[in-house]
């Protein structure tokens, strides 16, 4: 059974997630790596989602604030064992009810074109493709999605 904890990043399970992320996208990135880097810094996320099974850490994802009606995901990963079984799907709704309590009224997010799977995910959970936006402009492997919040 999957159990869904609200955090932040100070949480471990977050933290060693993340880590996991940071070298699958190392390889993935290449050299558009260290670009990416720069704007996924965990320090300033207050709200994080970490998803256990069994009391191990599998999925995670996290938003932030981007304006006065908007956050942005940042941060989601699903070890490779969890992935295909909707867990990711779970985080990112748990994410959604949280923002939609803050009062938040439309989610957004960037993943890059390499990250096939991401992208299937957020088209599946109901995301629009919109224009690249903030540090994204111009990126030619970053594509941007948004879902207004009900």
């Amino acid at each position: 059974m999957i159990q869904l904890t609200r955090t932040d990043a100070k949480n471990i399970g977050f933290k060693k997630l993340v880590g996991m992320l940071d070298a699958e996208l190392t390889v993935i990135d290449g050299d558009d790596h260290d670009f990416y880097d720069q704007y996924n810094g965990i320090s300033d996320i207050k709200y994080a989602v970490v998803a256990c099974q069994d009391d191990l850490p599998v999925s995670c994802g996290a938003i932030k604030p981007f304006d006065e009606i908007t956050v942005e995901v940042k941060r989601m990963y699903t070890t490779v064992e969890a992935r295909g079984k909707g867990v990711a799907s779970k985080v990112l709704a748990e994410l959604e009810a949280w923002a939609s309590e803050m009062s938040f009224t439309q989610i957004i997010l960037e993943t890059g074109k390499r990250q096939q799977d991401a992208v299937r995910l957020y088209e599946k959970n109901g995301y629009t493709r919109i224009p690249n936006y903030g540090p994204y402009v111009n990126v030619e492997n970053s594509v941007c999605f948004k879902k207004v919040l009900s």
